[in-house]
């Protein structure tokens, strides 16, 4: 089998989610994250490419918002791209990030951690099911 680069398969998976994005099937989604802004920042032509291809918008976020619906290392001290067609939804994940950074100051998080994942996973168009089913199974809590 022929091997395939790292670049061209993280390329390969923006623009499937991009196309997914397009299409309504999702109305937020992330690139895999990287480890270094400098790594992130060499996928920017080819999210540029693919947001006007497909009519859609990127966001680059260099924090991005830790919930318990992924385990904690995956994202923390990370760089995403994120992809996105309506501006509300970009909105709606940049206010989580307010809401989360908020109840960690007011030592309220374990009140919102619950809602913050969920409308997180929301944003990510998954199913209450898969969102129940990522908290539950995850065991790498922030």
């Amino acid at each position: 089998m022929k091997q395939i680069d790292a670049y061209s398969y993280q390329c390969g998976v923006m623009d499937c989610f991009s196309e997914m994005v397009k299409a309504g099937l999702k109305r937020i989604a992330l690139s895999h994250p990287s480890a270094s802004k400098e790594l992130r920042d060499q996928y920017v032509p080819f999210a540029q490419m693919i947001s006007e291809k497909y009519q859609i918008h990127f966001y680059l976020d260099d924090d991005p918002l830790i919930t318990d619906l992924f385990p904690a290392s995956m994202n923390k001290n990370t760089y995403n791209i994120i992809f996105y067609k309506d501006e509300k939804d970009i909105e709606e994940y940049k206010t989580l990030k307010k809401l989360k950074a908020k109840s960690v100051e007011q030592h309220e998080y374990d009140t919102y951690r619950f809602e913050i994942a969920y409308r997180f996973g929301k944003l990510l168009s998954y199913s209450d099911e898969t969102i129940q089913n990522y908290i539950q199974n995850n065991d790498e809590k922030e």
